[in-house]
């Protein structure tokens, strides 16, 4: 079954967004929902699957590592190779081979055959990420497209809240493989959301390589991909790693309310940060990379004080629930005119952070310890401070000059 609806973005601010535009909105949110879950489902299960696979933690966070690796690859290569395919059916497809995916993680009885799931996984998360971001803005009509691309996000903050602390209640009582499992149930929910509900979303043009390459040539966009670079990397460097941090002061329940609590914060970080990002978007990113920073020095600093490390949780999830919305306004702001080039090069950096980071995380794990690898964190969040004010200082001079049509966008 498909709904008909317009798939472009009204040009008039008079319009609104129909109760049917925004329920293809929430299908893809669900979507989100699905593909978050299944990601990180691992970083709640880390020591009880590294032990039942018989590796070490730090060689378990491959199962973080190798999404990203695959995710970063396919992101812009699925999206060159759909051409001009309707990218409704794209969706499905991608959303079809994550349930495999899931089924393959479930029944694994080694790292290896594991790794294939999560290979498959990885491969249609790009994909996924790129047309999810691209897609919001043709869902609705033109002024709601900042509140579309929060409402998919929101299923990224759901997930924190629901999907993955779920999947570690479920293990404290059954096993890892029915967390996966349930994931697996989970992901046959958001393909029959998307089969009834995502309309027709025609491509006008296929993307080219020379698009990227458009994209590259530009200062302003190859700073804004190295700030999202360093910023994810900081996340994902330390919070695949959380639970070992956890588990020597906390038991795996506490835990798991811990995860509940960071997702559930994050949840309305990300709905009260949709309310002023589109007025204030330099300030909003400035305020989540120094609470960020904030969050990564007391785990740091604050280390097996329970209250100290349930307040860095806290504060970091309300970084982490606003930093994706602004990082995808901010790029979708800055490539209006090459919008799916854009979105991919986006989804790709933040799997190469995610797979850079939680691999080098994994090394220092195991060589130096967690709270060596919390200082590699705090210092790539740094970087990403320092890379927002290389960026501001490159928009004075433009925004003095006269307007040129070819130069970079800036998000404000």
């Amino acid at each position: 079954m498909q709904i008909e609806i317009p798939t472009t973005p009204a040009t008039f601010e008079g319009s609104s967004t129909s109760v049917r535009q925004w329920l293809s909105v929430i299908a893809v949110a669900v979507s989100a929902f699905a593909f978050v879950t299944a990601e990180f489902l691992p970083v709640g299960l880390l020591p009880q699957i590294a032990h039942d696979l018989g590796v070490s933690t730090g060689v378990a966070g491959l199962m973080v590592t190798t999404p990203g690796v695959m995710a970063a690859i396919f992101a812009p290569t699925l999206i060159v190779s759909a051409g001009r395919m309707d990218r409704r059916y794209v969706f499905l497809l991608l959303t079809a081979v994550l349930l495999v995916a899931n089924v393959v993680c479930a029944v694994a009885a080694s790292l290896a055959v594991m790794l294939v799931g999560r290979a498959l996984l990885g491969a249609a998360l790009g994909g996924f990420w790129t047309l999810a971001t691209a897609a919001a803005p043709r869902l609705v009509q033109a002024r709601d497209a900042a509140k579309a691309t929060a409402t998919i996000l929101t299923g990224v903050t759901c997930a924190t809240v629901i999907g993955v602390p779920l999947g570690t209640f479920i293990a404290s009582f059954a096993s890892w493989r029915l967390s996966f499992a349930a994931t697996a149930g989970l992901v046959s929910l958001a393909l029959l959301a998307q089969a009834f509900l995502v309309p027709s979303l025609p491509s006008a043009s296929a993307l080219r390589i020379t698009d990227f390459k458009t994209l590259l040539r530009r200062p302003h966009t190859r700073l804004s991909m190295m700030m999202v670079g360093f910023v994810f990397g900081a996340h994902f460097s330390t919070y695949t790693y959380i639970a070992p941090l956890l588990e020597h002061d906390f038991s795996l329940s506490v835990i798991t309310l811990l995860l509940f609590g960071f997702g559930l914060i994050g949840f309305f970080s990300n709905a009260l940060m949709s309310m002023v990002v589109s007025d204030h978007l330099k300030k909003s990113v400035a305020a989540m990379v120094l609470l960020l920073l904030g969050a990564l020095s007391s785990m740091l600093l604050l280390e097996h004080s329970t209250i100290g490390e349930t307040t860095g949780m806290l504060l970091w999830g309300v970084a982490f629930g606003a930093l994706p919305l602004c990082f995808s306004v901010w790029i979708q702001r800055s490539t209006t005119d090459l919008p799916e080039a854009g979105s991919a090069m986006f989804v790709s950096i933040i799997q190469v952070a995610i797979a850079v980071g939680s691999a080098v995380g994994g090394t220092i794990v195991d060589r130096a310890g967690v709270h060596a690898d919390f200082t590699l964190g705090l210092g790539l969040a740094l970087l990403g401070l320092v890379t927002l004010q290389r960026l501001a200082a490159l928009e004075r001079p433009a925004k003095a000059s006269s307007f040129n049509p070819t130069c970079d966008a800036s998000p404000d």
